[in-house]
């Protein structure tokens, strides 16, 4: 396809399969879910009973010291002593001054896990999705204000924080996990006696309460192309809030203070690594032997993937605050063939009539279940046209259609962006409008052909085609709430759709308004004017009132 002899409205409808039936991102009304691990919405987990399948190598439960030490081999351990990097509010100000929202992410997820490189780290063959990693800096202070006891106890006091929606209260004794929630607003009163009487307090949305969570979820979610979510635990001394489990999020653990012991345990079968779901909650004889067992103290970091079992327990003499960002949930090849098959499906059902001879009479007589064990030619002839019209299949799978549903999913769940001085000044957020000497000042301020503008924010915004139409999701007006809000969106006028993409492509140069590649002046204005409005651009300098 030569993009210079199509239209981009012509390329996405191409894409999106023009008015054909296409993919489905909820094929069943949504059911209301209690928010769960990192505020991100938990997954259903199956009854139904797996097949365990063994492990191989080294992945397999450590029975023997000599299988104990492999496995043990297989995590990572490194010292960042003497690092002399910057305080995380430091950081912060300085990323507020890098111009692209891309390498904000880059250079603050490399800060998180230093001294691991970024490009060391997500090799997947090696680490990402694979081991444990543990880092270990002697400095107490790292995370130094991202989140403290103290902002806890402030969050409860000046905000309406719930059971059950923002907060658990939680306790393991004697192998057994409960939940003490009672109805209605947590307050200090309450919460603080529960923590007394050896309770441990999780906090499921720490986000939408603190300012500097938020900012650093928001700017890594553009690392991850997923969200980022957050939960903050706080455990007293001598008590365990969590039995073993595991979870179905790449989980990055940061000891925000005191310490505390965790042993992390291999996947128990080929079946459980990298899971879709997050497990039940393990007795210790389920388990099998730690391959990590390690106390966390201020300023550590401790990384495992998706399918890790592991459980926390604090020590006698000091309390633990940590706090556990994660990412990744339900971004497999598999969620996106999950979008992708029915698609193609529908689509070579009406361009193939292969897809649509009817199937052999008697098919009823010798495949199924019940006939599973016959041996009968017709079953071999029923499952190679099966095989032959499954390869057929992906000559009709709309991929960029799909890979557009999940960045939808993406958009909806994304954090909206945190604006730096300079960003805020020069966009809508910032504009002179006010009430002043009895009237409304300031709301006269005009966009010009001379203006240069730019995106917010690599990820701010993207383009999706849905049959005849091509729409615009934006994150700027989400809630940092999980899915508070419903995804927001623009309908795009065929006119600006060839100018849209040319800024999207353009980030994170400014380009002037009269560059635009529209038509008439009069389109490029109407553009400009629109995703000022949204909060979806800002210009290079502030605008003032005429």
């Amino acid at each position: 396809m030569e993009r210079k002899h199509m239209s981009a409205l012509s390329i996405y409808q191409s894409l999106s399969g023009g008015t054909k039936p296409q993919v489905q991102a909820n094929a069943a009304p949504a059911k209301k879910i209690k928010q769960k691990e990192n505020g991100i919405q938990p997954n259903k987990k199956s009854n139904k009973k797996k097949r365990m399948k063994p492990l191989k190598s080294s992945m397999r439960l450590s029975s023997s010291d000599e299988e104990k030490s492999k496995a043990v081999s297989d995590c990572e351990t490194h010292n960042g002593e003497g690092f002399d990097g910057p305080a995380l509010d430091v950081l912060l100000t300085d990323l507020e001054k890098v111009n692209n929202s891309r390498e904000r992410a880059n250079r603050l997820f490399q800060w998180l896990i230093h001294p691991v490189q970024d490009k060391s780290f997500f090799r997947r063959e090696t680490n990402w999705e694979k081991k444990p990693i543990l880092i270990q800096r002697q400095n107490p202070d790292y995370y130094k204000g991202l989140f403290s006891t103290a902002e806890f106890d402030c969050i409860l006091r000046n905000n309406d924080v719930q059971y059950g929606v923002n907060l658990d209260v939680t306790s393991y004794t004697n192998g057994k996990r409960e939940t003490h929630n009672p109805p209605g607003r947590a307050l200090p009163y309450t919460l603080w006696d529960f923590y007394e009487s050896g309770c441990s307090l999780r906090m499921l949305n720490p986000q939408a309460f603190s300012s500097t969570v938020w900012q650093v979820l928001s700017i890594l979610q553009e690392k991850f192309g997923s969200m980022a979510g957050a939960n903050v635990y706080l455990t007293p001394a001598r008590t365990q809030g969590f039995a073993p489990h595991y979870d179905d999020i790449e989980a990055f653990i940061l000891q925000l203070e005191g310490k505390k012991h965790w042993r992390v345990y291999n996947p128990r079968s080929e079946d459980e690594v990298l899971p879709l779901v997050s497990s039940p909650n393990f007795s210790q004889d389920e388990i099998g032997q730690p391959i990590m067992d390690v106390v966390l103290e201020a300023g550590d970091l401790l990384y495992f993937p998706r399918g890790f079992i592991h459980q926390d327990d604090c020590l006698p003499d000091t309390h633990s605050l940590h706090l556990t960002v994660s990412s990744f949930q339900r971004n497999s090849w598999g969620d996106l063939l999950l979008k992708l098959m029915p698609a193609a499906l529908e689509t070579a059902m009406e361009e193939d009539v292969e897809f649509r001879k009817g199937l052999p009479l008697d098919y009823l007589q010798f495949m199924g279940v019940q006939n599973s064990e016959k041996e009968d030619p017709r079953r071999d002839k029923f499952i190679a046209c099966v095989e032959g019209l499954m390869k057929k299949l992906v000559d009709y799978a709309p991929v960029d259609a799909a890979v557009d549903q999940k960045a939808k999913d993406f958009l909806h769940d994304c954090l909206p962006p945190v604006l730096s001085a300079e960003e805020k000044a020069s966009s809508v957020y910032g504009a002179p409008a006010r009430w002043g000497d009895g009237e409304a000042l300031g709301v006269t301020v005009q966009l010009k052909g001379q203006t240069q503008i730019r995106l917010l924010g690599a990820g701010a915004a993207r383009l999706c085609g849905d049959g005849d139409t091509v729409t615009l999701f934006y994150t700027t007006e989400n809630s940092r709430v999980y899915h508070k809000e419903e995804p927001k969106s623009i309908e795009m006028k065929a006119e600006h759709i060839d100018a849209m993409e040319f800024l999207i492509h353009s980030y994170p140069k400014f380009v002037s308004v009269a560059c635009l590649p529209c038509e008439t002046v009069e389109a490029k204005m109407s553009l400009a004017e629109l995703l000022f409005e949204k909060g979806l651009i800002h210009t290079a300098e502030p605008l003032t009132a005429e």
